[in-house]
């Protein structure tokens, strides 16, 4: 598992950006990693744009799972919900079908790229993205109410 590892992925999983709660979230979401254990709750709050203006992570992962937070957590404000559906879906192709290293705006995941080979793995590095996008979703939902 080096490969996975690696230090890239170590100062990432040590350096996770806006920890802790959201006082008055639009949208909290809790995923758990059925395989691992791994979990995360992510708290956004959406500017007037549907952008994301704020967000809040509590994250109880491996590395792995924290290194992808983090990247979500430095790199989602100003994000809209197709941005983050873009950068799951770039995550899940890189990881499950050997696809490119995301571009743009979640470019950092590329240090992900040697957990490839371990699907154990794979839904922990997934889970920031995953509740992003149910997040993203369940804050429209909450505003066209």
């Amino acid at each position: 598992m080096t490969d996975a590892y690696s230090s890239a992925v170590l100062r990432l999983a040590a350096d996770i950006p806006h920890l802790g709660r959201l006082d008055a979230p639009d949208a909290s979401v809790r995923k758990v990693s059925r395989i691992c254990g791994s979990a995360l709750t992510l708290d956004i709050q959406l500017d007037e744009a549907g952008r994301i203006a704020d967000l809040g992570l509590e994250v109880e992962a491996c590395a792995l799972g924290q290194a992808s937070a983090s990247v979500f957590g430095s790199s989602a404000i100003g994000a809209d919900e197709t941005e983050i559906l873009a950068g799951r879906d770039a995550l899940k192709a890189m990881l499950r079908e050997g696809g490119p290293v995301p571009a743009g705006r979640f470019a950092a995941l590329g240090a992900l790229e040697g957990a490839r080979d371990y699907r154990q793995r794979h839904g922990s590095i997934l889970l920031a993205f995953e509740a992003g996008v149910e997040a993203m979703a369940a804050a429209r939902t909450k505003a066209s109410s």
